[in-house]
């Protein structure tokens, strides 16, 4: 008769989802505190509606959930299967003929629904998370400009920057704010204290009183010419619009993959023509180099001796020839868009990689199974982030593939798992 192994799928998958929903709030709780304490250190101390700071949080929970889930996955497996080791159900599941593949089959496969569920929720819901927040923050920007304006920090607007000391309340110490006046001359103005200017905010401005102001301004036309003003007391106006405009846009970790893959596709249209520009400069370079080169030996063959004139501008093209040759061309907005790209696809699939590692290691716990193997999650957990981290940092900045650079922790999961796999299948 046919052995029907549904029974065993449903007991190890049972144990896995277990594992894992601990897992997965235990990281869910870590990456939602540290989202609230962020929400509350900038927006509730403002003093700003809770209903408010509760959609922002609820606008954030898409990345927090597309992050939880690889990870949760990782240190469900490795309880699930050390408890399974530890009180020896693997042993009598061998024992009663069930192979090794068999008990892996129903955690591969709900691993690889995870992945597609965390690629789900970064894909679709994270970009709408982000712009509902954006549209949400701005709002608040307008009817609480304090949370903008916060303690020693620099702001830059479209046309001014503006620097901070302390922020108490309606107060905010040692401000300085650098512009540009009518006749675009630049600007400083250094004031010892400024208060929000309440009974002269009119719509979409937030109005600013200084307090022992000192103004220093530059003629554009003679820069050596400085004027410098003290007052005892001066209003400045901000347009809220400059302050929701410096709110940037969502970059590419908050957009969706066939979003950024459009704009590799125009930035590569973009790069190529800035690379067929570079080898024409590269051409012209190389032909005035080479008419120079001519000229300067039919000079040696008439007078025997080059002029110091020609020799220097002989000189003056080879040099530019070189520094043109060895310069690389290169796109660091074009490699950002390509890492986020596949970081998007690496992160959530990582729960499949991850699964190959946790299996066999799993297997190796013989006492406190779920303890070992959630300190062992979380050892790997961090390594992973840490390997993903520097991936990303060396594709930016080095001429490293950003498929490899995104893809290579999964690689090395992936290898040690089944060096792991290989070890087990020895013994």
């Amino acid at each position: 008769m046919a052995r029907t192994y549904r029974s065993i799928y449903f007991y190890i998958g049972k144990e896995f989802l277990i594992s894992f929903l601990v897992a997965f709030l235990f990281f869910f709780f870590i990456f939602f505190v540290n989202q609230l304490l962020f929400l509350a250190e900038d927006i509730l101390s403002k003093r700003a509606p809770l209903i408010d700071v509760f959609l922002l949080v609820i606008f954030s929970l898409p990345l927090i959930i597309s992050l939880s889930f690889p990870f949760g996955a990782l240190v469900g497996a490795l309880m699930a299967v050390g408890r399974l080791s530890s009180d020896n159900e693997i042993l009598a599941l061998r024992a009663s003929g069930v192979s090794l593949r068999r008990i892996f089959l129903p955690l591969i496969s709900i691993s690889l629904i995870f992945s597609v569920i965390s690629f789900f929720t970064n894909d679709y819901f994270l970009p709408r998370g982000t712009v509902n927040f954006g549209k949400l923050y701005r709002e608040l920007i307008y009817s609480n400009p304090g949370i903008e304006l916060e303690s020693y920090t620099v702001k830059h607007y479209q046309d001014s920057i503006i620097i901070t000391g302390k922020v108490s309340e309606n107060q905010i110490n040692n401000i300085m704010i650098i512009d540009r006046t009518e006749k675009k001359e630049r600007r400083i103005i250094k004031a010892a204290w400024a208060t929000f200017n309440r009974s002269m905010e009119q719509e979409g401005i937030v109005s600013l009183e200084l307090e022992n102001v000192f103004i220093h301004t530059t003629d554009n036309k003679k820069k050596r010419e400085f004027e410098y003003i003290e007052s005892e007391r001066m209003i400045y106006n901000i347009l809220l619009k400059d302050i929701s405009f410096s709110i940037r846009n969502p970059g590419p970790a908050e957009m969706s993959s066939l979003d950024v893959y459009k704009v590799i596709d125009e930035k590569e249209k973009g790069f190529r023509k800035k690379i067929e520009t570079h080898k024409r400069e590269l051409m012209l370079k190389k032909y005035n180099l080479s008419q120079e080169y001519f000229a300067a030996r039919e000079l040696l063959n008439e007078k025997g001796k080059l002029p110091d004139k020609n020799l220097n501008r002989l000189r003056h093209y080879l040099e530019e020839y070189l520094k043109e040759k060895s310069r690389k061309i290169t796109d660091r907005v074009l490699k950002l868009y390509k890492l986020e790209f596949h970081k998007k696809l690496a992160v959530p699939f990582a729960c499949f990689f991850f699964m190959i590692l946790a299996f066999p290691v799993g297997l190796f716990t013989r006492r406190s199974g779920r303890a070992v193997g959630f300190g062992i999650g979380l050892f790997v957990s961090i390594i992973y982030w840490g390997m993903l981290f520097a991936g990303q940092t060396f594709g930016l900045r080095m001429d490293v593939s950003p498929v490899l650079s995104m893809w290579m922790p999964n690689i090395v999961i992936f290898l040690t798992g089944v060096i792991f796999i290989i070890l087990r299948a020895k013994r």
